[in-house]
């Protein structure tokens, strides 16, 4: 057997005995051994992308939904760089990814051959883990070697404290496929009853004890572990809890759904200083709240892994890896009052999305409302998750996902691709414009790949939304050009290019029969750019006025 095939049937062996069940593969030559490998492998669902960027984003997809790693394989040169914004969305949100990038041997570097670059440590400090595998030589221990580096670059992977990309660069010599030859110096095969290489799970953190307070908030951003646990113990302690909608904490009678317009109503954020906030995943979605944190006295961050937190304001007090909430008695007027503010807030928003015809934030609020029990809906990172951050009302039963680790719009499509193919339920996805193009080689299925359930609603204004609501507006000049950036494209040709149905929504009264139907398929609805910031204008002192009215 030549050394090639088996390092590929030996590491892709090991990988599928700790655990692996989905691998995305882009096509290359370098990279044959392992592209063989797997297509011999049952145990594992392979998933081909022609486009390296949409392939890693669709692994990125699949691993953060599963929750468990997931394998990424393509060939030698820039094949590898277009892995990388994936790779450092993966890092930043702690999503398990193993990038196998296949190389040229030493002898090959440095020396011109076609398709090689610098591929040692490509990620930089993106990756969690590296590994040179070396160049694999028909010898005596390598099978111990090979085994026990998959074994280990799983479990860095997996976390399970700090999950994220783990990278393992593979240098290949020629020939690059099975010669027919089956001998080898030792055994290949590995321990019939598992890995070869068993980690077993450090067990749980001893918990910071919260002294007992009526006055605490929970909040939950991005990426948030133990949510139900949290929620659960913050509503026996009479706290309000704010959530992102991917924080996954947005549900219940505790669940303040308007925080981000209570808390830029200086009024209400200054009679509603806690004596503790605790801190779950990354919040960023709400600049009030933001800088609500700067002013709180006493802030925990939950963190499972005390290398790595977050605290973009720098206002975090301590950081513990788990936090006890413990029960608080007294009477409930801290909630009621969060409790009151809020209502009166929910009825405004309501009012004046109820009228704003077919608006961006209106359709954000109807999507949630729509979708039924078990879904799941990615979300772009610009304006979609923001919109469903201030019109989305309570609710159980809706997965919500978003790549807000980098927060870049790159590879939406290929992302909730990825995210669809493993939840088991009905998929949705609500986009920009922008991202959708950006990312429309995620709709390149080749006939025999796995498709998931997944309805794309795409909002079209015709450019990048996000900017018309920050100061750059202003600057009438330059502003279409450089940041509004109109394209004029024809979503439903898009679609078209690729087979993919397509449907476009006139009135939001259709959303709902249009979002039927099986499998990949495109939902476009058409806005205004400027009229989208006069609704959020309206619904800003909309709610305001309300919130006011409700303290007095």
């Amino acid at each position: 057997m030549n050394p090639a095939t088996a390092l590929a049937t030996v590491l892709v062996d090991e990988l599928v005995r700790c655990g692996l069940t989905d691998v995305v593969l882009a096509p290359g030559s370098r990279s044959a051994p392992l592209a063989l490998a797997l297509h011999a492998e049952s145990r594992v669902r392979l998933h081909v992308r022609v486009d390296e960027r949409s392939a890693s984003f669709l692994a990125l997809g699949l691993a953060r939904r599963s929750e468990r790693p997931v394998a990424l394989i393509c060939s030698s040169g820039t094949a590898a760089a277009n892995f990388h914004p994936a790779v450092i969305e993966a890092s930043e949100s702690g999503v398990p990814l193993l990038v196998l990038t296949a190389d040229r041997p030493p002898e090959l570097r440095g020396t011109g051959a076609n398709q090689t670059i610098d591929q040692v440590k490509l990620y930089g400090t993106a990756a969690r883990w590296f590994a040179e595998v070396g160049a694999p030589e028909d010898r005596p221990g390598q099978v111990a070697y090979w085994r026990s580096l998959a074994c280990r670059a799983y479990q860095r992977a997996a976390g399970p404290a700090d999950p994220g990309p783990v990278h393992l660069n593979l240098a290949f010599r020629e020939p690059l496929i099975p010669d027919g030859d089956t001998s080898w110096s030792e055994p290949l095969d590995g321990d019939a009853t598992g890995p070869w290489v068993r980690a077993r799970v450090a067990p749980p953190p001893v918990a910071l004890h919260l002294p007992p307070t009526r006055r605490g908030v929970l909040v939950i951003g991005d990426g948030a572990a133990n949510v139900r646990r949290y929620v659960a113990a913050a509503g026996m302690a009479g706290w309000p809890v704010l959530s992102e909608p991917n924080g996954g904490g947005r549900y219940g009678d505790h669940s303040v759904s308007t925080y981000h317009y209570l808390l830029a109503t200086p009024e209400f954020a200054d009679a509603h200083a806690p004596d503790v906030v605790v801190t779950l995943g990354r919040p960023g979605l709400s600049r009030p709240l933001l800088s609500w944190l700067k002013r709180v006295q006493e802030h925990i961050v939950v963190a499972p892994a005390l290398d790595r937190w977050s605290d973009p304001t720098r206002s975090a007090t301590q950081v513990a890896q788990a936090v006890e909430i413990p029960v608080a008695s007294g009477d409930d007027g801290w909630l009621n009052s969060w409790r009151h503010a809020d209502q009166a807030a929910r009825a405004a928003v309501d009012q004046v999305l109820d009228t704003s015809g077919t608006s961006e934030p209106r359709l954000a609020r109807d999507l949630a409302d729509a979708l039924p029990n078990g879904a799941l809906l990615f979300c772009g990172s610009s304006m979609p998750i923001r919109d469903l951050d201030q019109a989305m009302r309570p609710r159980r039963g809706l997965r919500l996902l978003a790549n807000r680790g980098a927060s870049g719009i790159d590879g939406a499509v290929s992302t909730a691709m990825g995210a669809a193919l493993a939840h088991n339920g009905p998929s949705y996805a609500l986009l920009g414009d922008l991202s959708f193009l950006h990312d429309q080689n995620g709709l390149v299925l080749g006939p025999r790949e796995p498709r998931p359930d997944l309805c794309m609603v795409v909002v079209n204004n015709d450019g990048g939304g996000i900017f018309s609501l920050l100061p750059q507006a202003a600057l009438r000049d330059p502003f279409e050009r450089v940041f509004g950036t109109p394209h004029g494209v024809d979503l439903g040709y898009v679609a078209a290019a690729t087979g993919t149905p397509y449907r476009l929504v006139e009135e939001l009264g259709e959303l709902s029969k249009a979002l039927r139907g099986e499998g990949p398929r495109v939902v476009e609805v058409r806005t205004d750019r400027e009229e989208n910031a006069l609704v959020h204008s309206r619904l800003r002192d909309a709610a305001q006025d309300a919130i006011r009215a409700a303290l007095a």
